[in-house]
């Protein structure tokens, strides 16, 4: 499968900003994006941090996901040297803009008529496909993933089959989440939240995640006709697997069973089983109690006997956890990582924690001379992800 689907463009907003420069000043320093939010007031709740993008008069409708999802996509097509317009599959995970209904309903955006109903619009997962696709006028194929925080892994997966089956040629894909007050008040209530401000993935001490806001969009295309118009390839996607294990609703799998079995798909494609060309994991690394140990057993069984050799690292640590958006930005970090040479950090390590024997790369970034990576995602209800990146 080596070379079949390309990576000829991406766009991206993170709390750091717009672009791969804010990911190196952020995420590739190790330099964790948490402030208190001003979003909505988080006073009835155990903490006030998120890595969400500072809000001001004009900020809040900036990050509305619409706008913020077709800027992306602009960036996207522009790298790809694509022009707007032709034939393109369009891929997005997503849970809908919730943040645009709660600013309509209290009275602080638009209140005509013809603003109400694309809020509410704006809330169906579905409707955000058509929008992104119809503003970059691309035809073709439109399919919304839901499953949460492999929503937008789930969608480059779905693109990559339907490249590699010679269904289409070209695949947008995208990922979106905002901050926002109805699912941070779920994941308070569920004592998820670090109450520090800091998320310390695979640490001794770690106490929980941080939500932040994430959208990217990334153009995945297939070689010959990347070759044919003379696209540049930033990287090859040569693997990919997903697995489901349904051991609990939200807790994960204790041995990382789901997360070990979309990983072997994903190797087993990319030609590599044992993994030997591997070198660097961008890590779901949530930071919480559950989720870090079992990932770590998971890579164990993926990897036996070669796990502790391969660098693996959170960059929820800097970013906060993009929920649906997850898989998109961490594979745009996974792709940084192979072109710059450079691994990113897991940001706030403190202690090394028994359960958690691998090397993380703590605190630092890395220089490493990489020919492929694995970014990997799990999800509530046990759905897993895995893609292999090879540079080109």
């Amino acid at each position: 499968m080596s070379g079949d689907v390309t990576v000829t463009g991406f766009g991206v907003r993170t709390a750091f900003g717009t672009g791969a420069e804010a990911l190196r000043r952020g995420v590739f320093a190790g330099v964790p994006s948490f402030t208190p939010t001003t979003r909505f007031d988080t006073g009835p709740y155990r903490t006030p941090m998120a890595a969400a993008a500072p809000d001001g008069p004009d900020a809040v409708e900036d990050w509305a996901l619409r706008p913020a999802l077709a800027r992306c996509g602009a960036q996207a097509l522009d790298m790809a040297g694509l022009r707007p317009g032709g034939e393109a599959a369009v891929l997005l995970g997503i849970a809908g803009d919730q943040t645009s209904v709660t600013r309509y309903w209290r009275g602080t955006g638009d209140s005509s008529p013809a603003g109400a109903e694309d809020r509410v619009a704006d809330a169906v997962p579905a409707r955000l496909a058509e929008v992104l696709a119809d503003g970059l006028g691309l035809s073709g194929p439109r399919l919304t993933f839901t499953n949460a925080c492999v929503a937008s892994a789930a969608a480059i997966i779905h693109a990559c089959r339907l490249i590699s089956s010679g269904r289409t040629d070209v695949a947008v894909c995208a990922g979106g989440y905002l901050v926002e007050e109805e699912t941070f008040g779920k994941f308070d209530s569920g004592r998820a939240l670090s109450q520090d401000g800091m998320v310390r993935p695979f640490s001794a001490d770690r106490s929980g995640l941080l939500l932040g806001d994430g959208v990217a969009v990334v153009v995945l295309e297939s070689a010959e006709h990347a070759r044919h118009r003379g696209a540049r390839p930033l990287a090859s996607v040569v693997g990919w697997g997903a697995a489901t294990d349904a051991h609990h609703i939200a807790q994960p799998h204790p041995e990382g069973a789901g997360l070990a079995h979309a990983t072997r798909q994903a190797m087993r494609l990319a030609g590599d089983p044992d993994g030997t060309t591997l070198g660097y994991v961008n890590a779901h690394g949530t930071g919480t109690r559950y989720n870090d140990g079992a990932e770590t057993r998971g890579l164990r069984a993926a990897f036996p006997g070669r796990a502790e050799s391969i660098p693996v690292s959170s960059t929820k640590s800097t970013t906060g956890h993009l929920l649906e958006a997850a898989g998109v930005v961490e594979f745009v970090i996974t792709l940084l990582a192979l072109t710059d040479g450079v691994l990113p950090p897991t940001a706030g390590f403190t202690a090394p924690d028994p359960e958690c024997d691998l090397d993380y790369v703590p605190n630092r970034p890395r220089q490493a001379d990489l020919r492929r990576a694995l970014t990997v995602n799990a999800a509530f209800g046990g759905a897993n992800t895995a893609l292999v990146l090879e540079r080109p």
